[in-house]
């Protein structure tokens, strides 16, 4: 029944997720866009910044932007917060279910740090702490009005976090634990920075006093950095559907190039929409794609060797093979699971008899021998013979079906 709940709760707290989070990440795709085209120049009254006319859903829109603010300030004002604040709470919410309420399968990989769960949550946690102030820092810093400079630091620096992580946890959990801590650095940039801003702009002009523009300018500037970071987060909140990245030795690595395109291909967009042209951003973030194509390309997994004798080594038997899988993968993968944590076989797939893991073979290369994520937090201690017995195992029945005439 605790299976059953959690799952259901895992359910629910993600579908909120998905939804705020779109609806957050669209503001601010949104708002980007409308910063880059506003008319600035024709027939613009002196106290706007710009204008910008728009039609959509069979409609005219007309909106101008402010230099600081009106001299009256509405009473209907619209503010874009709850999105970012929800898509935060419930992506925490999720942190704690999937990964904090099951750290010892989750977090903590025994091969790579012997952790207890309440220090894996602690450095989890801990991560998201030091990463908002580490930044903040910078922000406050002059490195801040040099863009390049502060993109290029702020890369190092979270490479460096992601290589640490990996060191400690789990490669799973390192992944999800560096999305959250891009996602606190944005909320907190929200709550701490571009609201309490706004609200000073508002009270000023509700008070018939002059506004700060550096105010504005702070808060625009985060809200760039908010925009460029999207992209990255987006693919850190899938990458557990995608074992070649997480998976691999060097995950470290594929996480950073994959930030470095997601922040080509937005930038490539920003400056799109401010009427400029850059023609090798976008093919160096397609070579950087394919590169990692290449790098992440598994090694292949041979049939038995051939012994010193000239003889092929003799391969382990079917029931040899299944041994090891309903050892280190039935329990979760069956049509009743033993394992405390599913009440059905993730993904729905069943691995209870040689038919059947011969049919979902190229998965289980994937993630039991490839990428070796798979049992989770291998808590069932497979080891790296069992892992090469069976790979050899399931090349040679493949070698076996490629040599069986075809009727």
């Amino acid at each position: 029944m605790e299976a059953h709940i959690t799952e259901w709760l895992n359910l629910s707290v993600r579908w909120i997720h998905i939804i705020t989070g779109i609806a957050w990440i669209g503001a601010s795709f949104y708002f980007i866009f409308l910063e880059n085209n506003l008319n600035r120049t024709v027939n613009v009254r002196e106290e706007l910044a710009g204008n910008l006319w728009a039609i959509h859903g069979g409609g005219f829109y007309y909106l101008e932007k402010y230099q600081v603010a009106p001299q009256q300030v509405p009473d209907d004002l619209h503010w874009f917060k709850w999105e970012a604040y929800f898509t935060w709470l419930s992506g925490m919410a999720l942190l704690v279910i999937m990964y904090y309420y099951n750290a010892q399968v989750y977090m903590i990989d025994p091969s790579v740090a012997a952790l207890t769960s309440s220090k894996a949550v602690l450095l989890g946690l801990g991560t998201l702490a030091l990463g908002w102030l580490v930044y903040d820092g910078l922000c406050r810093s002059p490195l801040v009005r040099h863009q390049r400079w502060f993109a290029l630091l702020g890369l190092v620096l979270v490479l460096a976090l992601t290589y640490a992580l990996t060191q400690w946890l789990s490669a799973r959990a390192a992944y999800i634990h560096v999305g959250a801590m891009l996602g606190t650095l944005m909320v907190a940039n929200v709550f701490f920075v571009i609201i309490p801003a706004q609200k000073a702009m508002v009270q000023a002009a509700v008070d018939g006093q002059a506004v700060n523009p550096q105010l504005g300018k702070n808060a625009l500037r985060r809200s760039i950095h908010n925009n460029y970071l999207t992209l990255p987060v987006l693919f850190i909140m899938i990458s557990h559907h995608f074992p070649s990245t997480f998976g691999h030795h060097h995950s470290w690595l594929i996480l950073g190039v994959l930030m470095v395109v997601g922040v080509l291909v937005r930038h490539w967009f920003n400056l799109k929409g401010q009427g400029r042209s850059n023609y090798w951003l976008l093919p160096t973030a397609l070579l950087l794609m394919v590169a990692l194509v290449i790098y992440t390309k598994p090694a292949a997994i041979t049939a038995p060797a051939t012994t010193s004798t000239g003889s092929q080594s003799t391969p382990i038997s079917d029931a040899q093979a299944m041994h090891i899988i309903h050892t280190h993968c039935s329990n979760c993968h069956a049509v009743n699971p033993s394992s405390e944590l599913f009440t059905t076989p993730p993904k729905n797939l069943v691995l209870e008899s040689v038919e059947q893991v011969l049919n979902n073979q190229l998965l289980i290369k994937a993630q039991v021998i490839n990428s070796r994520i798979m049992p989770l937090g291998n808590l069932t201690q497979m080891t790296d013979t069992e892992r090469a017995q069976l790979g050899q195992w399931l090349a040679s029945q493949a070698a076996q079906s490629n040599a069986t005439p075809k009727p």
